[in-house]
């Protein structure tokens, strides 16, 4: 049902013609979600984490308004960029782990927020999912931008819009086209502190495996009341909120 995987070949020419679009004019989806984040923090802040911090960018966000700040990614490479970009901010700890080993180790309770931006396809759902509540203080927020794989009409709708919408949008944040470094000068990043540069480790990228039919019933069984929501640019978002102590959840 991807259409990305069709060999339809008025598909085809269409697929490459936006590839020479986006390859000129690129942005970052997920930086681009970390506005919705920002836009919904829990009002207590002492205590993020973010699970798969990658190049410490949403990291670096949250510290003005935490009192303390835990990146973890289980890339070796990652962490590395993250905590070079970080070092001189005492509010933020990088750490070098898994998403279960951090978890098993961490103060029960302790986590004002948990932030996951293109991670969670990454790990075992059922599993992440049931140890988040553990993690959270009351009142805490857990907030997800998420893959998933296309299954459905709406998957299928929401899917060609962005395909659509993204070069648009790349227009508006990337107006200029972009041009390849010279090899006999390398290239200066204009902003270094806002997105990875030649000489910055890749990004693992994996491809979704589970669908949003798949994900919401088990939100639902391991966080009741989640908020999910397709978003475009091939994202869905999960919002949920621990019930503070007394509070009847239904």
């Amino acid at each position: 049902m991807d259409v990305r995987d069709s060999a339809n070949p008025v598909l085809e020419r269409a697929r490459r013609w936006l590839a020479r679009v986006n390859a000129r004019h690129p942005w970052n989806h997920n930086e681009h979600f970390h506005g919705w984040i920002l836009r919904n923090l829990p009002a207590r802040r002492r205590v993020a984490v973010e699970v798969g911090c990658g190049m410490g960018v949403l990291a670096g966000k949250l510290a003005p308004r935490f009192v303390r700040v835990t990146g973890i990614d289980a890339d070796e490479a990652m962490a590395a960029a993250a905590s070079a970009r970080l070092a001189c901010d005492p509010a933020v700890t990088i750490c070098w782990c898994g998403f279960e080993e951090f978890a098993s180790a961490a103060g029960h309770g302790e986590a004002d927020l948990i932030t996951m931006v293109a991670v969670l396809h990454h790990l075992d759902l059922d599993d992440t999912l049931a140890r988040i509540p553990g993690l959270l203080a009351p009142g805490g927020r857990l907030l997800v931008v998420g893959l998933a794989r296309v299954s459905s009409p709406a998957d299928l709708a929401v899917d060609l819009i962005s395909a659509a919408v993204n070069p648009v949008m790349g227009l508006i944040k990337h107006p200029r086209p972009a041009r390849p470094a010279r090899p006999a000068r390398p290239a200066r990043p204009a902003r270094p502190a806002d997105g990875p540069t030649a000489s910055e480790p890749a990004m693992p990228v994996r491809d979704p495996a589970t669908t949003l039919a798949q994900i919401t019933p088990a939100a639902r069984t391991h966080l009741p009341g989640a908020t999910l929501r397709r978003r475009l640019f091939f994202r869905y978002t999960l919002r949920w909120d621990k019930p503070c102590a007394g509070t009847n959840h239904r």
